[in-house]
């Protein structure tokens, strides 16, 4: 994981769904649902291993497992501020593209 990373926070924008997330360690991140856009509770927080792999420079694939069963994976292209996310909510496949700002 890249060490410029870890220890900032950043917006994800996908729309109706808008997290701020925090890249606490190379394996660790944290995230807040700001808005769920009824796919998450407004203000649910949690902690996550991560498995961040990067692309090239400034674009890795990064994925996780919630506690309740959700699946995460995201494109975080940070050089084009763009985010490519699929998530799994009880079988449902979401797929999503929004943007990545610095927080």
């Amino acid at each position: 994981m890249p060490d410029q990373l870890v220890g900032k926070s950043y917006k994800f924008d996908l729309g109706p769904l808008k997290v701020r997330f925090t890249f606490d360690s190379q394996s660790q991140g944290t995230f807040v649902v700001e808005e769920g856009g009824g796919l998450s509770p407004d203000g649910h927080t949690e902690t996550v291993k991560l498995s961040l792999k990067k692309i090239r420079d400034g674009v890795y694939l990064n994925s996780w497992t919630e506690a309740g069963g959700a699946t995460v994976t995201h494109v975080e292209d940070f050089a084009h501020s763009t985010l490519y996310s699929n998530v799994t909510i009880d079988g449902t496949l979401y797929n999503l593209v929004g943007t990545i700002t610095e927080a």
